[in-house]
């Protein structure tokens, strides 16, 4: 194996964990050290993959000196942790949100500029077969002109949650999507949400958006429905596209209409009706690897990463602009920003 970056992880919960196993399988990545607050589940997770285990993160920056380090704490932890690091010299990947505010989201931007260190931020649905073949498909006017995207991301409350609301937590997943499948800007959004059943912050969501390029987007988003649904539907002028992230599966709907107009006139189209239903062949993967694997290429090659720092604060505006939409029953102008 390879041993190009020497990698370790920052928090070892549900999801370090994994970040753990996947650079333990990377070519591009020797594991040379975990840290959690907990010292008993760093050791524990340590000794799984037989490296240092440390209650201090700083601790392990100074004697493991790795090159790339996974940041999986607690979203209020993450401007603390994350500055640490870039202080080190080591490139971060810092788990979504960014930040628990837009203030500290720039802070770790400009940290990192002033440091010419690569940070990237773990929006790992970029990264899954459904969502890329998706993209691709609208990148091949699969859809023509696209009218509408719809993401509904839905399920019980998660119980490694306690610092953010369902918009941040799972809603920042869908706005960043749709900037990635769009490649377009909101300019408003709105928003109605509801605190039903958890004490602390929104568990429900219904947003609207308005894009740069014309298309409308809608969310789905709660902590309150028994079944786990990740569905992603557009909408445009040829059909549509409806890809479930669970699954794997992406089908397209077309609108038998288009047939009866020359293809290059598609502003004829009057109408639409029901055509054929094709289900397309998905390459699957772990989506988790795929992200790991581009941070790695992106620090040994000296390219951008996927999902930039910027990426991330602007996902981070538009939920906190949601939030404060289902507060305040207003539409908020989301066309400028930083």
């Amino acid at each position: 194996m390879s041993t190009d970056l020497r990698a370790a992880v920052i928090g070892v919960g549900a999801m370090g964990r994994h970040h753990v196993r996947v650079y333990d399988q990377l070519e591009q990545t020797q594991l040379v050290g975990v840290a959690d607050v907990s010292l008993e589940a760093a050791a524990r997770v340590g000794h799984t993959y037989g490296v240092p285990a440390y209650a201090d993160y700083r601790s392990l920056l100074d004697r493991e000196k790795p090159d790339i380090v996974t940041v999986a704490v607690p979203t209020q932890y993450h401007r603390a942790v994350t500055e640490a690091a870039l202080e080190a010299g080591v490139h971060v990947l810092v788990e979504k949100p960014i930040a628990a505010t837009l203030e500290e989201g720039r802070a770790l931007i400009q940290k990192a500029h002033k440091s010419q260190r690569k940070l990237m931020v773990g929006h790992i649905v970029r990264f899954s077969p459904v969502i890329r073949s998706l993209k691709q498909h609208l990148e091949q006017e699969a859809l023509g002109k696209i009218f509408q995207i719809i993401c509904r991301r839905v399920g019980p409350f998660p119980a490694r949650v306690r610092d953010v609301g369902v918009v941040v937590d799972l809603g920042s997943h869908d706005l960043d999507l749709m900037r990635f499948i769009t490649g377009a800007e909101p300019t408003r959004v709105y928003a109605e949400t509801a605190q039903r059943i958890h004490s602390a912050h929104e568990d429900l969501l219904t947003g609207l958006l308005h894009f740069d390029n014309d298309v409308t987007g809608m969310l789905e988003i709660n902590w309150l429905t028994p079944e786990k649904i990740r569905e992603v539907t557009v909408l445009g002028e040829k059909g549509m596209l409806r890809a479930n992230d669970l699954t794997q599966d992406l089908f397209y709907f077309e609108n038998a209409a288009v047939d009866s107009v020359t293809w290059n006139h598609l502003s004829l189209l009057k109408g639409v009706s029901e055509g054929r239903m094709i289900r397309y062949p998905i390459r699957r993967y772990e989506p988790l690897h795929a992200e790991l694997e581009a941070f790695a290429d992106a620090v040994i090659h000296n390219r951008r990463v996927p999902v930039s720092g910027e990426d991330g604060l602007r996902a981070l505006q538009l939920a906190l602009s949601l939030v404060d939409s289902g507060k305040t029953h207003r539409q908020v102008d989301v066309t400028a920003w930083d």
